[in-house]
């Protein structure tokens, strides 16, 4: 069995294969595969971006079932078990760890936008049904509201195992706060590609990576320097590939970064369920050119 994650490096947020409306397991096996030859450190599954709204509850434990017996105890799996319904929450909490989850992305309550307070009762509920390591998903753009480094303090020292933050806030200040507050065994990882190393100069200790879905090696080696204090090679791979982390959100996510594992024979089928739509003429057209010049890494990844 995979150790208890320590939330550093790079874990990929793992796109959910599909082909004429079913999950394509076949790929996801292939998905993973992909993964673990390109070192990847660990895998979030069934977030936002393994479509989460779309897959009913059948469906998003099965997923999360079976990207852990994919992974082999290989590196730890991450479940998505995040509801704007507490009870969901909990329950999705649950049925993840009894899958065989070593740990749960949990986001905040999106669209009914609870007060703090609110936050802290509900993310207290779903921590009291699980010792295993919670991660809290602050990403203000989908959810309408963040969570305050207080409500992050108060759920760490109530329950030490919620002990990580993904951080989609936009912000190197918050993420210096949350360090600051926390202290040196609460992880902060950033869940924007394009602000990986910005974050990690403020003490990330690693991303929660859309682009690694696609690219793998390089950015586990990025992520590596900058923890190792080598923020000059670091750059250098971040400069890199900083166009792939921009034009993999010319559309909603996860429908451009689907496309990139298709045209890379990673998966078989770009296919995203309504009401996301498949990726148009225009953004392939952007999109082509820069997976060309990718193509060489991606395949060796």
């Amino acid at each position: 069995m995979t150790e208890s994650p320590n939330f550093s490096g790079v874990y990929t947020a793992l796109a959910t294969p599909m082909q004429n409306g079913q999950i394509a397991y076949g790929d996801l096996d292939a998905l993973v595969a992909h993964q673990l030859n390109g070192g990847i450190n660990g895998l979030v599954s069934v977030g936002t971006t393994g479509e989460s709204p779309t897959l009913n509850h059948a469906e998003h434990i099965e997923v999360i079932r079976a990207t852990v017996a994919a992974a082999s105890g290989r590196v730890p799996v991450i479940a998505g078990t995040g509801s704007n319904s507490t009870a969901e929450a909990v329950e999705l909490t649950r049925q993840a760890e009894a899958a065989g989850a070593a740990g749960f992305l949990v986001v905040a309550p999106y669209y009914n936008k609870p007060s703090q307070e609110g936050l802290f009762q509900h993310f207290s509920q779903i921590a009291a049904v699980t010792e295993k390591p919670i991660v809290l998903y602050s990403i203000p753009s989908r959810c309408g509201i963040e969570i305050s480094v207080d409500v992050a303090a108060r759920l760490y020292e109530a329950y030490p195992h919620v002990n990580c933050m993904k951080a989609a806030e936009g912000s190197s200040e918050k993420v210096t706060e949350y360090v600051r507050r926390l202290g040196p065994d609460y992880a902060v990882m950033s869940g924007d590609d394009g602000l990986t190393l910005p974050f990690m100069s403020a003490g990330a200790t690693g991303v929660i990576s859309v682009a690694s879905n696609l690219i793998v090696a390089p950015l586990v080696e990025m992520v590596r320097a900058a923890n190792d204090n080598d923020f000059a090679t670091a750059r250098t791979t971040f400069l890199k590939y900083y166009p792939l982390f921009k034009a993999i959100f010319v559309e909603p996510n996860p429908v451009p970064i689907k496309y990139a594992l298709t045209r890379a024979g990673i998966i078989e089928s770009p296919e995203v369920r309504l009401p996301l739509s498949p990726l148009t003429a225009a953004s392939r057209e952007m999109l082509d050119p820069l997976l060309d010049a990718l193509t060489g890494t991606t395949q060796q990844s």
